[in-house]
């Protein structure tokens, strides 16, 4: 007599496991189906990071380069007028002398404070 009523009360709980384990499987499905996308999205999103990082710093470094060649550029224009317009002997010497030159045999001089003394004779000059 309750021999075949155990059967049935166990296949029961055995059937209401099973649907459990069923929808809680579904559930896992549907979470993962919407999460999925998500997650390409990220690890795609960090393999694009890097390189897209490295393009902007190359950026950068080409415009900085860029600005320096074109100051460069125009430094060597101004020093190549320079160097056209010291054709003559006495703008040659002239040049020199401003930077420290001396003939040889010629004797240097230095005056010290002679900037002070211009501007406290002003009828010197």
């Amino acid at each position: 007599m309750g021999g075949p009523w155990r059967v049935v009360a166990k296949s029961t709980r055995v059937a209401k496991r099973s649907t459990r384990t069923r929808t809680r499987k579904r559930r896992l499905r549907v979470r993962l189906r919407r999460l999925a996308p998500i997650a390409v999205v990220i690890v795609v999103a960090y393999l694009y990071y890097r390189p897209l990082s490295n393009w902007f710093a190359m950026r950068h470094t080409l415009a900085q380069s860029t600005a320096q060649v074109r100051a460069l550029s125009a430094q060597k224009a101004s020093l190549e007028r320079e160097v056209e317009q010291a054709t003559s002997l006495t703008q040659l010497e002239r040049s020199a002398r401003q930077i420290g030159l001396v003939r040889p045999g010629e004797r240097l001089f230095i005056v010290k404070g002679a900037r002070e003394w211009l501007r406290t004779h002003p009828q010197a000059k």
